[in-house]
């Protein structure tokens, strides 16, 4: 093993199985058993304790298990290296089949380092009220969604960006994503796909029945507010799996993060263009 990398963690997505299977194979296999250690992503305590020490986190899953490593590894900037076991695997950079003979080049020096941008959110309780109230601040790899509640039809968002007004629509939700996020909710609803390794913001409403509709690029130091209007509650998504319930009155901003999330990586840096239609599920024919 390298001299800089003296302890793999492993996290691995307990919902699949053959995800703890593979997590202790790597483990014995690659003769790590004094060096590592193996944790479900499910534990965000537990992880945090982990991961302090530790060189370098290898993932178990899909790109939905890297989204949750990230909230501790981007802390102190661990790298990380994703084997798929879920569908699209962007973020992933291993197959299954071929882990265990490629893994250790990985971690012994034959490997670059990618850091992506990540995004930051701030919820402002009763942000119009003589005492608000600043809750977070929620980091994010891939997307901070603001979208309607359970009950709601839609919502009322007025959007401004560094201070500027911009919009006020009412839609079923409005997408703030990163270069990485680019290429999963966001794009499901007709926004642009940015190089992963771009410092862009993409702001995308969804399904807007008053207002604009078009997506925006923004440059990296952009600040964006989002003030929740009328009378309609509404959830702020935080990568897909950290909720909080809004009200009306509540402002959202949101800027670029100071943390990175740091991938290994020893595919061609055109890897992602070269697979891009594949993982999309489309084909390029001759």
């Amino acid at each position: 093993m390298s001299s800089l990398i003296r302890t793999v963690g492993i996290i691995y997505n307990a919902r699949i199985p053959e995800a703890l299977d593979l997590s202790n194979a790597i483990v014995n296999e690659l003769s790590l058993e004094q060096s590592s250690w193996i944790s479900p992503a499910e534990n965000p305590e537990e992880l945090r304790e982990q991961v302090s020490g530790t060189d370098l986190v290898v993932t178990a899953g899909g790109d939905g298990t890297m989204l949750r490593a990230v909230q501790v590894t981007a802390q102190i900037g661990v790298p990380m290296v994703g084997i798929n076991m879920g569908r699209l695997g962007f973020m992933t950079e291993l197959q299954v089949h071929d882990a265990l003979e490629k893994l250790p080049s990985y971690y012994n020096g034959h490997a670059r380092v990618d850091e992506h941008n990540m995004i930051c959110a701030r919820i402002v309780r009763n942000a119009n009220s003589s005492l608000p109230k600043v809750e977070g601040p929620y980091h994010a790899l891939n997307d901070v969604v603001l979208t309607r509640g359970s009950v709601s039809r839609v919502v009322t968002i007025r959007t401004t960006i560094d201070g500027a007004e911009v919009a006020s629509l009412r839609a079923d939700g409005i997408i703030l994503s990163t270069a990485t996020g680019s290429t999963g909710y966001s794009l499901a609803v007709g926004g642009p796909i940015l190089d992963p390794l771009s410092e862009d913001l993409v702001i995308k409403p969804v399904a807007a029945h008053v207002g604009m509709s078009a997506s925006l690029v923004l440059r990296p130091r952009s600040k964006v507010g989002l003030y929740l209007e009328g009378a309609q509650d509404a959830v702020l998504s935080v990568d897909g799996y950290i909720e909080r319930e809004l009200q009306p009155g509540d402002r959202v901003e949101v800027e670029q993060s100071p943390l990175k999330a740091r991938f290994l990586r020893a595919h061609p840096s055109n890897h992602f263009y070269a697979t891009l239609t594949r993982r999309l599920g489309f084909s390029i024919r001759g």
